[in-house]
């Protein structure tokens, strides 16, 4: 099977750190709502959720319990159909060494990370190595968020001196900005893959309406996608989407025009583990 007709892996970010219910009332946040909306997804096309989690304000948070208490309920709903990766974001409110603390006592199955936020300079190389050295020895699988081509190179420079042990890991490639407030086009895509080396399998997110084209072009061209509320509630027609789900649906719908089968979690988990190996 060619790599444009792998099995695609859907990843759901159904609430992000800075949304409220005033974006979107179907917004999940507590964690009944995030657990209900991960079911959905799953049974929508979603093989994986990126979890994020608010305390009692709202406000983004890293809270071990806080995650504990999210795992747990969507463990309740969707079983072990539905790989969870916590993320570590620090959304301006937290620094590296907060961010791996959670990890390391939360331990999840899987990771998000900032590579900019967890290595920022390189008086930081040394504590993200060790860090990096623990979650391969855990098999806590990481994925390496990228906002801009030169954060690849910057991922091959740390990879190639053996900050980031390992040969192959899972990325992420960010198209567009909050701040900048833009929709995302297909386009911006191309200059990131300009500069992959093609070592390691990847996945796009996008921003706004155009976020279905978007993933639809990375899966054609051999990558994985992640949709949610998090970066954009529309459907590709520009109407409000009722829900998450209805984002996995049209990607999975896109997916099926390309011959390209949605991976379940246990797909992907043995797409994906291997490269702890």
């Amino acid at each position: 099977m060619s790599a444009d007709q792998s099995p695609l892996i859907v990843m759901v970010a159904p609430t992000g750190p800075r949304k409220t219910k005033d974006d979107h009332p179907a917004l999940p946040i507590t964690p009944a709502e995030i657990a209900a909306a991960a079911a959905a997804c799953r049974d929508a096309g979603a093989a994986m959720i990126h979890l994020h989690v608010r305390d009692r304000d709202g406000r983004h948070s890293l809270d071990p319990d806080a995650y504990r208490a999210a795992i747990a309920a969507v463990r309740r709903e969707a079983g072990d159909d539905m790989i969870i990766q916590v993320t570590s974001e620090a959304a301006g409110r937290y620094g590296p060494d907060e961010q791996i603390a959670m990890m390391r006592e939360v331990k999840p199955e899987a990771v998000s990370l900032v590579l900019r936020e967890i290595v920022p300079d390189a008086a930081r190389e040394a504590a993200a190595a060790a860090f990096l050295a623990w979650l391969a020895g855990e098999r806590i699988l990481p994925q390496f968020i990228l906002f801009t081509p030169a954060e690849i190179d910057l991922y091959h420079d740390l990879r190639g001196r053996g900050v980031i042990p390992g040969e192959r890991h899972f990325l992420l490639f960010v198209l567009g900005r909050y701040t900048e407030r833009k929709t995302s086009e297909p386009r911006d895509l191309l200059p990131f893959l300009a500069v992959d080396d093609g070592a390691s399998p990847w996945a796009a997110c996008a921003f706004g309406s155009r976020e279905g084209a978007c993933v639809l072009t990375a899966a054609a061209l051999g990558g994985h996608i992640r949709v949610g509320f998090e970066n954009n509630v529309c459907l590709s027609d520009r109407s409000i989407a009722p829900d998450n789900a209805a984002l996995v649906a049209q990607a999975r719908a896109g997916a099926a025009l390309l011959g390209r089968p949605v991976a379940d979690a246990q797909t992907a988990r043995g797409m994906l583990w291997r490269l702890l190996d």
